[in-house]
């Protein structure tokens, strides 16, 4: 979590002031994100690496920004038990996002959407794949250098089947 939080004072302690003026959080964007996984069920929990990309849109309105958010991820999350392992797969999210501009290129934001997770079992040559629904809330901080953009960002996502899960994240992007 140390990483996390240097990584997020550096973003903001390295922007210069021309690409201060130029910060703007509307239109189209793309990212990569990467951070800490958590899945707990039924007192199990198990912890990896989460990585994938993300689209959207945002609209801004003097400070207020609001959008819309896509995502595809996939994790190193694994349990291993004395019959088998169960382990994370592919995470779709869908979903809207709030915000606010604190600073002239810093945006606090929140979110909520869909969640679709994958779970995969395996016992011997037995292999199972379930689709878990759900919903994410969020936050994060985000700070603009220009076209490019870096973001720290927590979320809880509460799955069918008592699945619960923690990530934090960094992330990078570029808004056309």
């Amino acid at each position: 979590m140390r990483i996390f939080a240097a990584t997020a004072l550096a973003l903001m302690a390295s922007a210069t002031p021309a690409l201060a003026q130029d910060a703007t959080f509307q239109g189209p964007r793309i990212e990569a994100v990467g951070g800490w996984d958590n899945v707990k069920s039924d007192g199990v929990s198990a912890s990896g690496f989460v990585y994938g990309g993300a689209a959207g849109y945002d609209l801004q309105r003097g400070n207020l920004v609001v959008g819309v958010d896509g995502e595809i991820t996939g994790t190193t999350t694994k349990k291993t038990f004395d019959l088998g392992t169960v382990k994370g797969g592919r995470d779709f999210y869908a979903g809207a996002r709030i915000g606010y501009v604190v600073a002239p290129a810093t945006l606090l934001y929140g979110k909520v959407g869909y969640d679709n997770s994958r779970v995969i079992a395996r016992s011997g040559q037995l292999r199972d794949a379930e689709n878990l629904d759900g919903v994410r809330v969020g936050g994060g901080i985000e700070h603009s250098f220009g076209h490019y953009y870096g973001k720290v960002e927590y979320r809880y996502t509460n799955a069918s089947q008592d699945v619960i899960r923690h990530q934090v994240l960094a992330g990078v992007g570029y808004r056309f």
